[in-house]
Formats: structure tokens, C-alpha cells, sequence
């Protein structure tokens, strides 16, 4: 299915994001967002996800049948919640025969930001966080998962404290760590909870570049193993 050609018309995106304990889902109609829903349940997205799926297309008289693109934030974040935003719509596109975007939830941090420049960080908790380095929507630094103060040599390495934005939805996590430091001044962007609709426009970006975007292939992104996998002796 070729979705962009010089006279297609706006694309309807649903696009979600249950990668961390808040997350979102968003209506979007080529660039327009037409309504983008933040979510939080302490019990797990799984008991609510559907119910507001479906609430959210009655409001705007829409089928899922008329869903043309379907995206999920695919981690790193929380396992759970990483694989039931992709399950959802993996399941949804290989019903109803859609293409299927995953988006890395540090690559939609990225469209956040203002500055060509952009750092985002994520909490990965036990003294780590996911962080990478975006130049005009391409990763100059890749996902990666250390400690806060390697990831500033790795950033200092290969920007040459070249001024750049931070973008997170936590900045007070590493507030602490910058201080002292040449990235100190730079400037610092909080994210909104929810990334759904950042995550659309890129699967809309992607979908303008004719990228596959078949279901069947799409993966989660943890960048750090599961608890199971390290623990596991095999």
C-alpha cells in the first residue's frame, strides 16, 4: 500500500504510547491532531486501552476502518506496557490489512524539541537512562542505556559540548548531574506525558519515505535486556 503521493490526502493516524506509567493515544489527520487523549492506569494500560480507542473514534464519527496508519511508541520504557501498545497495533493492522509504524519513544522525544540539536533522556531507573543524540530527526548518537555521567562524556565526545536540547519528560532525574558541568546552561525541554502524537509524526515521516511498515515485522525496542534474560543461567 503506497500511502504519500503528490495528491494523496491527509492520512488518518491512530498512534499510541504505553511505554512508561503515563502514556497516550492520538487522532491525527496528516499534520492536524485531532484530539490526543493522555492515559493513566495504575492498574496496566490493558484494562483501559481498547475502551479508549474505541471512545475516542466514536467522538470524531470514525471507524478503525478508516484508520490508514497505525504507530506505537516501541520502548525503551517499562516491558509491559512496551508490548501491549505494539500488540494492540500489530493485532489492529493485520485485521484490517494497515501498515503498522513501531517508533522508538526516544526518537518521538526528539520531535518535541526546537534546537536542530537534541539530546532525550529517559528514566531507566537503577542509576541508568536511555539517551540519544538527534540531528534533524536522524539519531547522531544511537539508543543507548549507562549511567548519566558516561552518557555526558559520550555526548562531550562527539558533540564538542557543542550547544544542543535536552528533552525529557523527567528532567529533574538528572538536574543534579548537569550541575557544575558544560551542559549545565544548555537549554532543557519537558516533555508532555503523553508522546502519541509525536510519535505519529514520525510514522507519518517514515510513511513519506516509503519505509516498510508491515506488521508482521515490527519489534519491541528495549535497548536494555529484561530482568528474566539477565537473571536467566541457561
Amino acid at each position: 500500500m503506497v500511502l504519500y503521493s503528490d495528491a494523496s490526502p491527509p492520512i488518518l493516524t491512530l498512534a499510541i504510547d504505553t511505554c512508561g506509567e503515563y502514556g497516550g493515544i492520538a487522532l491525527v489527520k496528516g499534520a492536524v491532531v485531532v484530539e490526543e487523549v493522555p492515559l493513566q492506569e495504575p492498574s496496566g494500560f490493558s484494562t483501559i486501552l481498547f475502551d479508549r480507542i474505541r471512545e475516542l473514534l466514536e467522538r470524531h464519527q470514525t471507524r478503525l476502518e478508516d484508520i490508514e496508519l497505525f504507530a506505537a511508541a516501541s520502548g525503551p520504557g517499562g516491558f509491559t506496557g512496551v508490548r501491549i501498545g505494539l500488540a494492540a497495533m500489530k493485532g489492529l493492522g493485520e485485521v484490517l490489512g494497515k501498515p503498522v509504524a513501531a517508533v522508538s519513544s526516544l526518537a518521538a522525544l526528539a520531535e518535541i524539541g526546537t534546537h536542530p540539536l537534541r539530546a532525550t533522556v529517559i528514566d531507566a531507573r537503577r542509576g541508568e537512562v536511555f539517551g540519544a543524540l538527534y540531528q534533524n530527526g536522524l539519531a547522531r548518537i544511537p539508543e543507548c542505556v549507562l549511567p548519566f555521567p558516561r552518557l555526558l562524556d559520550l555526548l562531550a565526545s562527539r558533540t564538542g559540548c557543542e550547544p544542543f536540547e535536552w528533552v525529557s519528560a523527567d528532567p529533574e532525574v538528572f538536574a543534579d548531574a548537569l550541575r557544575g558541568t558544560p551542559f549545565e546552561t544548555f537549554p532543557n525541554t519537558r516533555a508532555p506525558r503523553s508522546l502519541a502524537s509525536a510519535v505519529a509524526r514520525v510514522a507519518l515521516r517514515r510513511a513519506a519515505n516509503r519505509e516498510s511498515m508491515d506488521p508482521a515485522l515490527i519489534e519491541a525496542n528495549y535497548v536494555r535486556r529484561s530482568d528474566a534474560e539477565l537473571l536467566w543461567k541457561g
